[in-house]
C-alpha cells in the first residue's frame, strides 16, 4: 500500500472517530432532554413533598406566588362566593434557607428595587446565569446585581418579598409556571417547561428614596 492510500485511509478512520463521538454526544444530550416537561414537573414535586418533610423548623418554606397570596373569592351569577383555586406545583415556591441576615424586619416591594447576588440553574444544575464569578458563593468575591422586584419572573419575585433581613441566603425552587413558562428563553439557555433553582442572597433594596444595606 502507498503513502497516498495510507493517508487517504488514515482520514476515513479520522472522519469515523469524530462523527461517533458527535453521534455519542448528541445521545446523550437528547436523552438528558427527553420528556423534559414531565420531568421538571416530577422534580419539582419531590422538591415540595421534602419541603413539607423536613418543615420550618429545619429551614424550608413553601410560599404561595405573591399576586395569589393575598386573593380572596368572586362571586357567581347567582351572588355566592367562588373560592380561588390554586394549583400546589404551579402556584408555589419552594425555599431552602442556607442563612439567614441580620437587621429589621422589613421585606422588599413589589415596586422597590433590589442588589442582589444570585445563581441562576436548571434542575440538573447546569447554571444560565450567575453574578457569584465563583462557582459557590462567596461573599467577598461575589459581584451585585440591582432590579426592580417587578421587572423578575414571578417565582424570583415572590421570594424577594419574602425576604426579611439584608443578607438573607436562600435556595428557591420554582416551577415553570414562575419561571420562564412554557417558551423557551430567548435571551438566556433555558428550555421551555424548566424547573429553576436560584441561589439568592438579598444585599440590599432601594425604598423610600435610599438604600438599605447591611
Amino acid at each position: 500500500m502507498n503513502l497516498k492510500n495510507l493517508k487517504y485511509l488514515f482520514l476515513l478512520m479520522m472522519s469515523a472517530l469524530v462523527l461517533a463521538s458527535c453521534s455519542e454526544t448528541d445521545e446523550n444530550t437528547d436523552s438528558e432532554y427527553d420528556e423534559w416537561q414531565a420531568k421538571n414537573k416530577t422534580a419539582f414535586a419531590e422538591i415540595l413533598v421534602k419541603a413539607k418533610q423536613e418543615g420550618e423548623a429545619n429551614g424550608w418554606h413553601v410560599y404561595r406566588n405573591w399576586s395569589m397570596e393575598n386573593q380572596t373569592g368572586n362571586t357567581d351569577l347567582n351572588n355566592k362566593p367562588v373560592t380561588p383555586t390554586f394549583n400546589e406545583q404551579e402556584d408555589n415556591i419552594v425555599v431552602q434557607v442556607l442563612g439567614q441576615g441580620e437587621g429589621s424586619a422589613v421585606r422588599p416591594l413589589y415596586t422597590d428595587s433590589v442588589m442582589v447576588s444570585y445563581k441562576g440553574m436548571l434542575k440538573n444544575d447546569y447554571v444560565f446565569d450567575s453574578n457569584f464569578t465563583t462557582g459557590d458563593y462567596d461573599v467577598d468575591k461575589a459581584q451585585t446585581s440591582n432590579f426592580i422586584v417587578k421587572g423578575v419572573v414571578d417565582g424570583f419575585a415572590t421570594a424577594l418579598m419574602k425576604m426579611t433581613h439584608i443578607g438573607d441566603h436562600w435556595m428557591v425552587y420554582m416551577p415553570y409556571t414562575l419561571g420562564y413558562g412554557s417558551s423557551q428563553s430567548s435571551s438566556l439557555t433555558i428550555p421551555a417547561y424548566s424547573m429553576l433553582k436560584f441561589e439568592i442572597v438579598l444585599k440590599g433594596w432601594y425604598t423610600d428614596g435610599k438604600w438599605i444595606k447591611k
